[in-house]
């Protein structure tokens, strides 16, 4: 072949090599485009499902972004739970997707984590296991209210040891009553209690006790923001009264096993992790979700799934819409401090 021809194919080659590029990259930024214009659209449904405005342009353009970035890491971990067979749980673009770690847990967690003083003994030291029924939930014993949302008011803790102590009081009176998460939030502000800053359950339990009672929360309704005290003649008389609380002994699921089948039982937990705060349906195992305690819910029940996992049955408080109507199956028995570390904390009025 002639030196001119030579150049000239690799020429034509070139050419046709750089058009092929151009041509790709083309395909890429025209697929780009699309995905852009389908989140979009995503973000658009998902604000009129959850009834979300912004203020301007510039904060929905921003608000995008987030809603993008946590709808990849959804998308991506039910991928790869599909590829793995379809066990576990799945995540959903829920109505926290638009929120940035940050902000989620400024406002949907606040369990403090220095514990009080430990509540004397263990009441259920010597329950066999033996004799504990193979399952057992709250609900069907009548023993839950209604599922609550605490809004953008950090008082997990206050729901926790609310929906504990209105599953006592239906077990030892029959009578289920909705109780006054907010009088703790007004008035259990002494110590590490600081209503919409954060709290914790045991000390939520020594407020009610050395008040003489909680009061219903049909006379002391929840505002979702700290607000002066009315405890007393004003929030009307205690619907429900405890004598103190115990602790479930730490790092021990035998033992908490062993409450939960005589009581709902407030439980300290992880709920910051993208896995719990996406959770959707199916049983949350250990990976991913940390032992961190940030979120505090209500153990209801436990039992088996239809695969043969076992789980906690556990009551939030972020509204019927998340998750499992409101609830959250963890898997029971994974190791010393339990799945998102509900062993570690746990404690019961009594």
């Amino acid at each position: 072949m002639a030196l001119s021809t030579f150049v000239l194919a690799v020429l034509v080659m070139s050419g046709a090599a750089a058009a092929l590029g151009r041509e790709l990259a083309g395909d890429g930024a025209a697929a780009a485009a699309a995905a852009d214009v389908a989140m979009a659209s995503r973000h658009e449904k998902w604000m009129a499902k959850h009834g979300k405005t912004y203020k301007d342009e510039e904060e929905k353009a921003r608000r995008l972004e987030v809603f993008r970035a946590n709808a990849k890491l959804i998308d991506s971990f039910n991928a790869a739970a599909e590829k793995d067979g379809g066990g576990g749980h799945r995540l959903a673009t829920n109505k926290f997707a638009d929120l940035t770690d940050d902000e989620f847990r400024a406002v949907r967690t606040g369990y403090q984590h220095p514990p009080a003083a430990a509540g004397g003994g263990f009441l259920y030291e010597n329950f066999s296991l033996a004799a504990a029924p193979q399952s057992m939930d709250w609900r069907a014993m009548g023993a839950v209210t209604g599922v609550k949302d605490q809004g953008s008011c950090g008082c997990c803790w206050a729901f926790s040891a609310v929906a504990a102590v209105e599953g006592l009081a239906k077990i030892r009176t029959g009578q289920l009553v909705s109780l006054s998460e907010q009088e703790l939030v007004d008035c259990d502000v002494r110590g590490e209690d600081q209503g919409c800053e954060g709290g914790l359950m045991d000390t939520a339990f020594q407020y009610i006790a050395r008040r003489g009672g909680l009061a219903a929360e049909s006379s002391y309704p929840y505002r979702g923001v700290d607000g002066a005290c009315r405890a007393g003649a004003a929030a009307g008389r205690a619907a429900a009264s405890i004598r103190g609380f115990q602790d479930v002994p730490s790092n021990d699921e035998g033992a908490l096993m062993a409450a939960v089948a005589r009581q709902p039982v407030s439980v300290a937990i992880n709920g910051a992790g993208y896995v719990f705060r996406f959770y959707d349906r199916g049983v949350l195992g250990g990976a991913g979700c940390g032992t961190e305690l940030n979120h505090a819910v209500t153990a209801v029940g436990y039992g088996t799934a239809s695969d043969g996992t076992g789980y906690w049955l556990m009551k939030n408080s972020w509204g019927a819409s998340w998750g499992e109507g409101g609830y959250v199956r963890i898997r029971r028995g994974v190791g010393r401090e339990g799945a998102c570390g509900i062993a570690q904390m746990a404690s019961y009025p009594v």
